[in-house]
Formats: C-alpha cells, sequence, structure tokens
C-alpha cells in the first residue's frame, strides 16, 4: 500500500534540500541521524499516509482501473475502513517523527499531510478539480521536496533558493501530467474530473511538455546568471537540455504509460547528478 517505488520520488528531492542547505554530497556525521529520520518521514510515512487515504476514497474508479488490480483494497486484504485508520497512523507518526528533526520541518509535514487529504477526501477531493490535482501533486513534490531536506539540516528558511523550487515544480507538473493520461479512461468512467479528462489526452500532453521545456530552459538561464545552477554547468547544460527535450518527445505522447515517465525521469537523474557534484565544488 506505501508502493515503495514511489519513496525515491520525494526522497531525491529532500536530498537536494539538504545539498543546497549544506553544500556537502554527504552530510557531517552529527546530522545524520536527524536527516535519516527525516528521509524515513519523507518516504515511508508521507508515502504510506496519503496513498492509504487516497486509495480508501479512489476504489471505485480502481474497481474500474486494470492498472490498479493488485490492489490492498481491490483483492480484499484491506479493508476500506484499515486503509483510513492506516493513514491515520502514518499521517501522526509522519508529524511526530517531524518533531524528533525539528517544529519547522513537523509543520512542513504536518501541511503535506493535510494537502494529501485535501488531494482525496470530499468534499474537497483536490483530484477531481481540474488544475488543483496538478498543482498539489507538483508543489508537494517540487517545493515541499526541497524545502523539507533545507529545513531537515536547518529551521531557518531564510537564504533557501525559491528559484531551484520554482524549477522543481515546474519538472513535477512535467512529469505528473503523463501520469494523468495512464488513469483517463478508468477516471473518465468514474466520473473524476481530472486535468486529463477535463482537457483530453492530447492538451494535457502539450502542457507536460510545455512544463518540461519551461524547466530545461529555466535551468540553461541559472546557470548563465550564476544563479544556484554554477556558471560552470551552463555548457553541460546547453547539451542536455535539447536531449531532455527530445527524450520527453519521444518517450512520453498523450496515449502513456508509466513506463515512459519512468525512462524521462531516469534521464532527467544525470544533470541532477552533474549539478550536485559541480555545487560542492567536485566538478
Amino acid at each position: 500500500m506505501g508502493r515503495p517505488a514511489f519513496w525515491v520520488v520525494s526522497v531525491v528531492p529532500y536530498y537536494v534540500g539538504v545539498l543546497l542547505a549544506t553544500h556537502r554530497l554527504i552530510p557531517v556525521p552529527h546530522d545524520w541521524p536527524r536527516l535519516l529520520v527525516g528521509a524515513v518521514v519523507m518516504g515511508p510515512l508521507l508515502w504510506l499516509s496519503v496513498l492509504a487515504i487516497n486509495d480508501a476514497y479512489d476504489l471505485p474508479g480502481d474497481l474500474l482501473n486494470p492498472r490498479k488490480s493488485t490492489s490492498p483494497l481491490l483483492d480484499g486484504r484491506v479493508s476500506v475502513q484499515a486503509a483510513k485508520r492506516i493513514a491515520a497512523i502514518a499521517g501522526v507518526a509522519s508529524v511526530a517523527a517531524g518533531l524528533a528533526v525539528n517544529p519547522v520541518f513537523a509543520l512542513g509535514v504536518l501541511l503535506a499531510v493535510v494537502l494529501g487529504y485535501a488531494y482525496s477526501v470530499p468534499p474537497v477531493r483536490l483530484k477531481t478539480r481540474a488544475g488543483f490535482d496538478v498543482a498539489a501533486n507538483s508543489v508537494a513534490l517540487g517545493t515541499f521536496g526541497p524545502v523539507a531536506g533545507w529545513a531537515a539540516v536547518t529551521s531557518d528558511l531564510h537564504g533557501f533558493p525559491w528559484l531551484m523550487a520554482l524549477q522543481g515544480t515546474l519538472v513535477a507538473v512535467g512529469l505528473y501530467l503523463p501520469t494523468t493520461l495512464a488513469d483517463l479512461e478508468a477516471d473518465r468512467a468514474a466520473g473524476y474530473r481530472t486535468i486529463a479528462v477535463r482537457l483530453g489526452a492530447r492538451t494535457t500532453y502539450r502542457l507536460g511538455f510545455a512544463a518540461w521545456i519551461a524547466a530545461a530552459g529555466l535551468s540553461v538561464v541559472l546557470a548563465a546568471a550564476d544563479l544556484v545552477i554554477p556558471r560552470s554547468m551552463l555548457v553541460l547544460e546547453i547539451v542536455m537540455v535539447p536531449v531532455l527535450v527530445a527524450a520527453y518527445r519521444r518517450f512520453i505522447g498523450p496515449g502513456q504509460t508509466f513506463k515512459g515517465v519512468i525512462v524521462v525521469a531516469s534521464l532527467f537523474l544525470s544533470p541532477c547528478a552533474a549539478f550536485a557534484l559541480t555545487y560542492v565544488g567536485i566538478l
């Protein structure tokens, strides 16, 4: 139910936040216990909370979705009420563990849990409000993720490079929108007004592609201006941006499956690694 494969999706931006705050690939040993607790919160605990509550309220639509056939709720291993209890316990545990990091981090975790519930639970149910479904997921990953990593190092958010949060959010929009296409027919049959149902496959794909291009272009601008991304990365950015844009065009399309998103996201890790090595002065 916690989808371990998803944990890296939030742990990577969390690590980016740690990197930005410490200027180190590996933080000093004194910080390891606190940062590991933060990683457990950002990975297993938060995902279990938001996915369990989502599974509980998405059950009618999941019954129509072949991709969800292995869901514990669909095969009877977990009841709807049990899923709600699991979500609540994991949410409380997330905030409690967050307090062991620091109060600012815990407050951010609380906001993430609330956002997760708002995404799934009526009457708010952002999942069925076109546009808000994208914003909830993209801000949670692209902004909350790196801010959480920074906050795990220091509770003082002054100095956090918000331009990197903007870029992270654009990347999240570019990668999240195609995932709504994978569930388009099931969501349409269930009456869920997601952005893909509202706008259609082709327009949703184009919006995702535009966000991806915007994120790639912003990285070039930041490198050229020597803002957060070191200017020494400019040549690499100029080379990698066309590759990433072409990869998105090649592997992601209106008839989307998750395989293409995984391929493009994996390619994106290369410039991320180069940024990390350059940011700390190794390259």
